[in-house]
């Protein structure tokens, strides 16, 4: 009578240990940057980004001048990241939507093409530390 009692105690007490056990959180909080490079009625945009707990901040320059803030939301999967973004350009370009995909091309570097309805298709280097 006692074994079993014991025994699923012990059961119990794992089961509830790997329910609760904190899983890492230094790879969550640690930003990856990135830069981007892309085109949009034949001028060459720029942009920095960088993402962290799923969500990103990227500023960049648009044609005629332009420059802006996009506010990105992930979809973290295993090895494909898609976003979508929100942002403000200035000279008079306004609102802008943007989307894409970051795929992770080894264990501290990724690669991502996207669209941002200002800057055009643009194509995205990062590191991950």
């Amino acid at each position: 009578m006692k074994t079993a009692i014991i025994a699923k105690t012990v059961i119990a007490s794992l089961g509830l240990l790997a329910l609760f056990s904190p899983s890492r959180a230094s790879a969550q909080l640690v930003p990856q940057p990135w830069v981007s490079v892309g085109g949009q009625d034949g001028d060459v945009t720029y942009a920095v980004g960088a993402r962290a707990l799923n969500l990103g901040v990227e500023v960049g320059s648009g044609p005629d001048g332009s420059a802006g803030v996009d506010v990105l939301k992930f979809l973290s999967l295993p090895v494909i990241s898609p976003y979508v973004g929100l942002g403000y350009y200035s000279e008079d370009k306004g609102v802008a939507v943007s989307g894409g995909v970051q795929v992770g091309a080894t264990d501290h570097l990724f690669v991502g093409a996207g669209y941002n309805s200002v800057r055009g298709f643009n194509g995205q280097l990062g590191i991950r530390f």
